[in-house]
């Protein structure tokens, strides 16, 4: 059990549900967005008969609709989402990662001839 603990303990585990959440979230705010005002826009370049930009297909006595604005509808979101999840959480996150990689200096550890050298200095500064 405490190994399962510290799986989920972990950062990386926390960061995911949190992203699903906000992410699925942030999915339906698009998809409303989208559906609410520029599906209406699409489905204004269609005829006036028709429920969108599309066109129907007769065979006998059905008729279909084949609606190109719900595919539209469905780029847009899509795009729309991972424009916004690249901008506001990817490429922060990659600025931030590489501000810590500049931080971080590399400890060289000093050879034998160099703590050598070091030393005879500091003999040296004593007398």
């Amino acid at each position: 059990m405490k190994g399962f603990k510290d799986f989920i303990m972990r950062g990386n585990i926390v960061d995911l549900a949190v992203a699903v959440v906000i992410g699925t979230a942030f999915a339906k705010v698009v998809d409303t967005f989208v559906s609410a005002i520029i599906q209406p826009l699409i489905n204004a370049m269609g005829s006036a008969k028709s429920a969108g930009l599309g066109f129907h297909i007769k065979s006998g006595q059905a008729n279909t609709f084949i609606n190109f604005s719900t595919i539209i509808n469905a780029l847009i979101v899509f795009l729309l989402t991972a424009a916004v999840v690249y901008f506001v959480i990817v490429l922060p996150m990659n600025k931030l990662n590489e501000r810590r990689k500049r931080g971080q200096v590399e400890e060289v550890d000093p050879t034998e001839l160099e703590l050598l050298a070091e030393i005879r200095d500091e003999l040296r500064a004593r007398r």
